[in-house]
């Protein structure tokens, strides 16, 4: 199964605070932690977004891979100094986290079924245990599952957005067979909380136009990738409004919560 990843690219703040007198941002380069392995969306899409980005703030953009992985990545940004200087790409898991490392609980609870899930780390490894025939299916964002489903090394079963994706209309969707069922991944650029808003509004006016170049938009639809950009209001809604849904299947599941 291939799971679309939808793309809500913005800056995220929680509250705002003022720059100092004369200070121009951005006057060094930007990082941008991804807080995931090397190869999957994350990188992917926040390399796309680094290049552009250097370009059009007329400095460098890098993109790093913490050595703390998930939660323990994005808490890390989060509590760093707001000044608009070090971002992260925020996942799906960022909303869904707990239900997430238990594989797959919503397609469980509305099929009546039981599949058991193996929470990884990377998505080179559940490809290897895939091929290696020591997983029986795989749930996986499209930029990593129609690689191989192009190159024919798996087959696909199904995609859980609401319709077939456009391209790969041969799979059919969840929705198809459970009617309602929608499951998309997303990604959200954020700034630590009390990053000032002249920030957040730069950042968000520069994503959503890189979002709109053709070359982005072909570049971001060969690996199953929609962008959708946001407001940061917007993205805090979709946010809030993911993890009421997932914590609605950790209460039924039992799922213990950290």
């Amino acid at each position: 199964m291939g799971i679309l990843c939808r793309l809500l690219a913005v800056a995220l703040a929680a509250t705002v605070s003022v720059p100092a007198a004369g200070q121009q941002w951005p006057a060094r380069a930007l990082r941008i932690v991804t807080g995931t392995p090397p190869g999957g969306s994350p990188d992917f899409v926040s390399r796309l977004l680094a290049d552009k980005l250097s370009e059009r703030l007329g400095q460098t953009v890098l993109v790093e891979h913490s050595a703390t992985t998930g939660l323990a990545a994005w808490n890390a940004v989060a509590k760093s100094q707001p000044d608009g200087y070090l971002l992260t790409m925020l996942t799906g898991a960022f909303s869904a986290r707990a239900a997430v490392a238990k594989s797959g609980e919503l397609i469980n609870i509305e099929a009546g079924i039981s599949l058991r899930g193996i929470p990884y780390r990377g998505n080179s490894q559940i490809v290897q245990d895939l091929l290696g025939g020591r997983l029986d299916v795989m749930i996986e964002t499209g930029t990593i599952a129609f690689a191989q489903i192009n190159g024919g090394t798996v087959r696909g079963l199904a995609v859980s957005s609401r319709r077939r994706f456009v391209l790969e209309p041969d799979i059919p969707a969840i929705a198809e067979t459970l009617p309602g069922f929608e499951v998309m991944s997303w990604l959200g650029l954020a700034a630590p909380g009390g990053t000032a808003r002249p920030v957040v509004e730069r950042l968000n006016r520069e994503v959503r136009a890189i979002l709109e170049l053709p070359e982005i938009r072909d570049k971001l639809a060969i690996v199953g990738n929609i962008p959708m950009p946001s407001t940061p209001e917007q993205m805090q809604d979709y946010i809030e409004r993911d993890a009421a849904r997932w914590s609605r299947i950790v209460d039924i599941k039992g799922i213990e919560k950290y």
